[in-house]
């Protein structure tokens, strides 16, 4: 074959710097904006924040007539109709709120003394504590902080004392019987039972601390040392002729043990607390619902002017640079524009949906997913995606990420539809209102959900109660 030149034509997409940009920043949460332009600021000299007030101030929660706002009927869904009053990118700068600009730093900030958060002491750090305060020899100190780092979040300790002798061969020589009598000690420090290798051994020694007159004690020692699984079966007749206690008696016992905490770790944490801030408002005025994005969401960007007029007396390679750099933040500021009015539609589709949710709670959500919205804002799925991830609704029943709005649905018998979140809010209600002493069954649950009209099976139910953290009915039965 000879070699010969071919003219193909071809259809591809190009990422180009800008959709680069604008796909980066609407990915981005609030406070990773945030940041982000905090960044941008620094780097180009081009770009600035616009001092000028605004004509008009944002009321908390009340969208004003130059904020980018859309109002949405509750009871129609056609006569909502989206409001487009952004200013047009080349005349005006996006608005930029007092919240960020207080976002900058102050000198006063690097010459304060103390933190601005305190970092929080996990079960680990407060077990330290208490050990330093402890009079232990050198060898003891160290098998204790072995014990101590080994110790999950629930506070046991999964480890053998075989492998934490191990661990410690490199330092010094440790028996099994030195790290038994240290892990001992742990265990009386708070919160008592730290340590402890299962259930019954945690609340036997906080047992073992309290006062020996505490009525029903030694039953209650008796009990958590060898009937903790016919407890869990409420089997009480069983309990009666092993403890030999009469139902008075035995009544006491299980209170006290249920007093106790068969997780002593649980209440210290390492993880760092979250923050969010909405990105827009949800209220209804006038019994319509409306919708308005947070000055967060609307950042007030300008360009320099005074570097701006520096371009064509500059040198060719200042103009260059300065060139580049006030092209870059036409880019961002457009970016911007095209993030909020993106994260708007968005909002506004989700309240229009599910308007029944903002007035009726977690059982009137109906179903909704991405090619939902993707379709009534006429974008791609993909970038609904996008907008609905980390970025979060205020509205008067709490904040929730976007993406809690969506949720797929289960068929009725009257030919609609009930939402996954709606049908889990339904069987929460269903378990909060059940009899302590005859706790309803999934097969039970199924049939009162199809007596209101859902067409739902029993291992569907379930899954649900699965994924709301609700135990099987045999674990939620509680004694009388």
């Amino acid at each position: 074959m000879k070699p010969a030149l071919q003219l193909r034509v071809q259809a591809q997409l190009a990422l180009t710097p800008q959709l680069q940009q604008a796909i980066k920043l609407l990915q981005l949460s609030s406070i990773e904006l945030e940041a982000e332009l905090n960044l941008a600021l620094e780097s180009n000299p081009l770009l600035d924040i616009d001092e000028s007030e605004a004509e008009d101030e944002i009321e908390e929660f009340v969208p004003a007539e130059h904020t980018a706002s859309a109002a949405v009927e509750s009871d129609d869904r056609n006569s909502a109709e989206p409001v487009d009053s952004t200013p047009d990118f080349d005349d005006i700068p996006l608005d930029l709120g007092e919240d960020f600009r207080d976002y900058r730093a102050k000198a006063t900030d690097e010459e304060s003394v103390e933190p601005q958060d305190a970092e929080s002491e996990d079960l680990r750090d407060h077990l330290l504590w208490q050990l330093n305060l402890t009079p232990l020899s050198m060898h003891d100190r160290g098998i204790a902080t072995a014990i101590i780092e080994a110790v999950n979040d629930d506070g046991y300790l999964e480890e053998t004392n075989a492998v934490i002798a191990e661990s410690l061969a490199d330092l010094f020589s440790v028996g099994e019987d030195q790290v038994e009598g240290v892990r001992h000690r742990i265990q009386r420090f708070d919160p008592v039972g730290v340590a402890s290798r299962s259930l019954g051994e945690c609340l036997d020694i906080q047992l073992e601390t309290l006062d020996p007159e505490t009525p029903g004690l030694a039953k209650a020692r008796q009990l958590v040392a060898d009937s903790l699984e016919i407890l869990a079966r409420n089997d009480r007749a069983r309990l009666c002729q092993r403890l030999r206690a009469s139902e008075e008696e035995l009544d006491l016992v299980i209170e006290l043990v249920r007093s106790l905490n068969p997780k002593p770790g649980a209440g210290y944490s390492s993880a760092a607390p979250e923050y969010v801030a909405p990105d827009a408002y949800a209220h209804k005025i006038n019994g319509r619902w409306q919708v308005s994005l947070s000055p967060n969401c609307q950042p007030r960007l300008a360009i320099n002017e005074h570097y701006a007029s520096l371009i064509a007396r500059a040198r060719r390679d200042d103009a260059n640079y300065l060139r580049g750099q006030l092209q870059e933040a036409r880019w961002l500021i457009k970016s911007l524009k095209t993030r909020a009015e993106t994260v708007l539609k968005v909002a506004q589709a989700i309240v229009q949906a599910q308007a029944g949710f903002l007035d009726f709670g977690a059982e009137a959500m109906r179903p909704l997913v991405l090619r939902d919205v993707a379709e009534e804002i006429e974008m791609h799925e993909s970038t609904v995606s996008r907008v609905t991830t980390r970025k979060y609704l205020h509205t008067p029943r709490g904040t929730f990420e976007f993406k809690y709005f969506f949720s797929s649905g289960v068929s009725t018998v009257d030919g609609g539809a009930a939402s996954a979140t709606a049908i889990q809010a339904m069987i929460r209600k269903l378990i909060d209102d059940e009899k302590a002493a005859r706790p309803m069954s999934d097969q039970a649950l199924a049939v009162e959900l199809n007596r209101r009209g859902i067409s739902v099976a029993r291992r569907t139910v379930a899954k649900y109660r699965e994924a709301l953290n609700i135990p099987s009915s045999n674990d939620r039965c509680r004694l009388d």
